[in-house]
């Protein structure tokens, strides 16, 4: 497939490294010469100097015979026009944008990204995707990461294990012997740094990293078997005012009745004007970095601090210094991905990456076929995917110990006809099951061929 990506940030190398290493013809545009260079050196990709929007440079992008643009520079403007050009003068077959502001969003114009006005075939909004994946969280206290499938249906955690998790040290074949109406696989384990699919005979050692796939209505139960049983949070301070603050605030608001929510916003005009638009929710303004107000805001009797400013550095230490006043859970937003190597010992509860976000947003428009969803899990080195069926499959029809799939894949949940079900090796795939798998990183490509005609996954 031949992609055009405007912009050579954060999220546009995200997406040009993923694509690329999946052997897509990717070229990527951005008026910084220095972007430009770095990624070109860095992934096999063509680039080209020059600003997105302008009719040229998408032509010497290779617009005439694109199959895909997607246009993720920091302007929605600049976002908004590449995509109509690529439309009117190229009839590039498929246009994503990223658009921030929320103005754009408003239902009241929800007719403007229509094909006879602004031909965007998918708008991605950041904010609001993030904001989503914090309520998440917030949710479920007890996971690192929470990812929704199947129309909720089914749910992917990421939870660490803790020496008081009752289950360390058990073979996870004695899972379903322990907890036969468990609807739940262990599909991914991460351990000293690397991600693997764990067998019948592994154990689970405090200290992994475990991934775990199961039905959206037994979260909470298998959160408390993984040794969390942390309740939703209904104390809730949030360090910055900005889009991604106050769209948690309002959904708080709207969904959680009895929750208590503060934030805390340096901008004295921007903390006067969120304040006037939320009902319930305090509104300080002030540093979160002053353990003064941190203090004043309750910190000390926060159940869950959320740093969610613009700025990574403030983030990290907010959410250590919340921490240290006795907030139990903290939350803490990272764009760039300069500080992972020191992530891991501040004991920040959950980090979220809006570039993880976008990307994941994304990948799932570009996968061909009755792809539903995709999200990379711990750096890219796996991904757990939704996919549904085809009577053409290989797979549909005979019992998955049969199935012949690849090392390093796991399917973890079935959905048919609204019943989720947790596969064992009798299992059989019928047509139109819509299915929730894992698969590390190094294997997708044997799990595209093996499922390219059943899914049209490519």
């Amino acid at each position: 497939m031949k992609i055009i990506i405007c912009g050579a940030g954060q999220v546009g190398r995200g997406i040009a490294e993923r694509l690329a290493h999946e052997q897509n013809d990717v070229t990527v545009i951005d008026s910084s010469p220095q972007l430009v260079q770095a990624i070109s050196d860095a992934l096999d990709v063509q680039g080209v100097v020059g600003h997105g929007s302008h009719p040229d440079v998408l032509e010497s992008a290779g617009a005439r015979d694109a199959d895909m643009l997607i246009a993720v520079t920091f302007a929605d403007e600049v976002n908004m026009m590449a995509c109509q050009i690529a439309h009117s003068l190229f009839e590039i077959p498929t246009k994503i944008a990223r658009v921030r502001a929320q103005s754009y969003l408003n239902p009241e114009w929800r007719h403007l990204f229509s094909r006879e006005n602004m031909p965007i075939d998918v708008v991605i909004s950041p904010e609001i995707a993030v904001g989503e994946m914090v309520l998440r969280r917030l949710a479920l206290p007890g996971a690192f990461e929470a990812i929704h499938f199947v129309d909720d249906a089914v749910i992917a955690l990421g939870i660490r294990l803790r020496e008081d998790c009752p289950v360390v040290d058990t073979p996870l074949a004695q899972l379903t012997e322990l907890f036969p109406d468990l609807q739940t696989v262990v599909v991914g384990v991460v351990r000293d740094g690397q991600l693997f699919v764990p067998h019948g005979s592994d154990q689970m050692l405090v200290g992994d990293d475990v991934y775990v796939i199961a039905d959206r209505a037994q979260a909470e139960r298998v959160l408390g078997i993984f040794g969390h049983e942390e309740k939703p949070a209904r104390r809730v301070l949030i360090a910055g005012g900005g889009n991604i603050g106050l769209y948690v605030a309002t959904k708080l608001e709207e969904r959680q009745s009895r929750t208590q929510v503060k934030i805390i916003e340096g901008n004295r005009q921007r903390a006067v004007r969120i304040a006037e638009e939320l009902r319930r929710t305090v509104v300080l303004h002030g540093s979160t970095l002053e353990q003064e107000m941190l203090r004043e805001a309750g910190a000390p009797e926060a159940e869950a601090f959320v740093a969610l400013t613009n700025d990574d550095k403030v983030n990290i230490l907010a959410a250590v210094m919340a921490k240290q006043e006795g907030a139990r859970q903290t939350f803490s937003l990272v764009t760039g991905t300069d500080f992972n190597s020191i992530l891991d010992p501040l004991n920040i509860d959950a980090y979220i990456s809006p570039r993880s976000v976008t990307v994941s947003s994304i990948l799932r428009h570009v996968r061909r076929g009755r792809i539903r969803g995709v999200h990379p899990v711990h750096n890219g080195q796996g991904e757990v995917l939704e996919a549904e069926a085809l009577e053409t499959s290989p797979v549909v029809g005979r019992p998955l110990r049969e199935a012949s799939l690849p090392d390093g894949v796991r399917i973890g949940a079935l959905v048919r006809g609204g019943r989720v079900i947790i596969p064992t090796g009798q299992t059989e795939i019928k047509p139109h099951d819509r299915i929730v798998m894992f698969a590390l990183a190094g294997v997708v490509r044997e799990v595209e061929h093996l499922f390219r005609v059943s899914l049209e996954y490519f």
